[in-house]
């Protein structure tokens, strides 16, 4: 391999994300350069490392950013420099994807590679579709066929006699074609009323299926407006949809929401999502910054043997809070003796994960709730140390100061404005892509309206979810409505309400 690196081609699935194999995503981990196609999902491009380079070469529809022969060429260039490059492509490289013609490319060059093989939407999009290709009772025999040949071709290569005979048939990339699609079986003597089904946007939250028989499939698809990317299902397994369709009966399938907080902290709340169905939009409106000087932070931590408790609001000021103390040349072996109060599971957890013991959480996840529990204890005469954001609500303080604790009060970390572009909130806004903005604190309430700017009036149909009243309290001074709050006000909850209110019907 001297001089020249490795190439992985990699099947990425067909778009859901998770459906991307173990070693596929090991490879893409591994990779110096990524060459990726316009099927690939970006939130698979999120497990690319900070340093490798992307490299997009379109492929939608017919219409290529990059031609084949130069992405050849790319692929050839970019792994004589000795790098690992990882070719990711939709669905499975070998099914209809010229993943064969790549990498005899790559042979020729004498390019060492790897082929990945994914998951192919010609399984895949039918399954999420509640279509099983093969079912002892209806069909022992399947073809996967391309709806869209070769325009080069001086006559087409399908057998369409053989094929007509076959009991269930997968057509991949043949929406422009369905009319000569459906001709061509039924002038073979395939029953018009065969059932058939046309998935778009297959396993993703935009899959939308249409269902109708071989004779009135190409009409209804016009009718409907259907475009690329979809695949065409003909045979009697179709019709048993009606009882296995899954995946679009989830209850937030299919619904847009708004995620606000920054995406480093976001993956509970994108998988619980998720996992419910919805199309989930990242769109943090705040970021977690260290505060403007550590003269008090760095105070309490060289006095930190002086303190009976350290209380935690947030997981922020946990993660902030034991960063610095790391960085000044401590450890959690700093804190024995100390108690912990943490607002919640969520910050509770964070400090359990790093070793250390949590005394007290409060049933309500507010600073009111701390202030009751630790009425608990006797807080006469302890010192109390509260990292915290660096605007925050005085209650806690106020609070133990009434039960005769002393309280430093120090800010670990602020929140500043993401600096997202507004426009393109009011883009995803106007095209009624958001079904529903979820806010997690106040924060992500009050940098949403400012990057929101002269927009006054959010679509009627987007609904606004808070976690939390004091989330709730700020987004209803902002000027919007809340429709959904959840408790307890943790994440989950805040899902579990989103299902529970859509469920319902509003």
């Amino acid at each position: 391999m001297t001089g020249k690196g490795c190439l992985f081609i990699i099947g990425a699935g067909p778009g859901d994300p998770g459906l991307i194999t173990v070693k596929g995503l090991e490879c893409l981990k591994r990779a110096d350069v990524v060459v990726y196609d316009y099927l690939v999902g970006e939130a698979l491009l999120r497990h690319v490392r900070k340093d490798a380079r992307l490299i997009y070469v379109g492929k939608k529809g017919g219409h290529h950013t990059v031609s084949q022969d130069e992405l050849n060429r790319i692929l050839v260039r970019e792994a004589s420099t000795g790098a690992v490059v990882a070719r990711l492509k939709g669905g499975d490289p070998f099914i209809f994807g010229r993943g064969g013609e790549e990498a005899e490319v790559l042979a020729g060059a004498g390019i060492p590679f790897e082929v990945i093989p994914g998951v192919t939407s010609a399984i895949a999009v039918p399954a999420y579709a509640g279509i099983p290709l093969t079912h002892r009772e209806f069909t022992s025999t399947v073809a996967f066929v391309t709806g869209h040949e070769d325009p080069e071709k001086s006559e087409s290569r399908i057998d369409w006699d053989k094929l007509a005979t076959i009991e269930t048939l997968v057509f991949l990339m043949g929406v422009k074609n369905l009319s000569q699609i459906a001709d061509n079986l039924m002038w073979r003597g395939r029953d018009p009323e065969t059932p058939a089904a046309l998935v778009r946007w297959g396993t993703t939250p935009d899959q939308e299926t249409l269902v109708g028989t071989l004779g009135n499939i190409a009409r209804r698809a016009d009718a409907a407006g259907m475009t690329p990317p979809a695949i065409l299902v003909v045979g009697e397994v179709v019709g048993l949809r009606d009882r296995l369709n899954w995946f679009e009966t989830k209850p937030l399938f299919g619904k847009g929401v708004l995620i606000t907080r920054p995406e480093e902290q976001s993956g509970e709340l994108v998988e619980l999502l998720s996992r419910a169905g919805a199309r989930v939009i990242s769109f943090p409106t705040i970021g977690i910054v260290p505060p403007e000087n550590y003269d008090a932070l760095d105070r309490s931590i060289e006095h930190i043997e002086e303190y009976q408790w350290i209380i935690f609001t947030s997981a922020n000021g946990v993660r902030s809070f034991l960063l610095r103390l790391m960085e000044k040349g401590g450890d959690v072996r700093d804190l024995k003796g100390i108690r912990f109060c943490a607002i919640g599971p969520a910050t509770a957890r964070m400090l359990e994960e790093r070793g250390i013991s949590v005394d007290a959480v409060p049933g309500e996840y507010l600073s009111e709730g701390v202030v009751e529990v630790l009425k608990t204890y006797d807080m006469k005469g302890t010192r109390v140390l509260l990292p915290r954001a660096e605007r925050a609500r005085d209650v806690i303080p106020e609070g133990l100061a009434g039960m005769g604790a002393t309280v430093d009060v120090v800010t670990a970390y602020r929140t500043v404005s993401s600096g997202r572009d507004g426009a393109e909130l009011a883009g995803l806004l106007e095209e009624g892509r958001i079904d529903v903005i979820t806010f997690t604190s106040p924060s992500t309430v009050k940098h949403f309206m400012e990057i929101l700017g002269n927009v006054s009036v959010l679509p009627g149909s987007t609904r606004i979810a808070c976690i939390g009243p004091v989330t709730k309290s700020a987004a209803e001074k902002a000027g919007l409505t809340v429709d959904i709050m959840q408790g307890p006000y943790v994440i989950e909850g805040l899902v579990e309400a989103m299902v529970r209110y859509f469920e319902k019907g509003d």
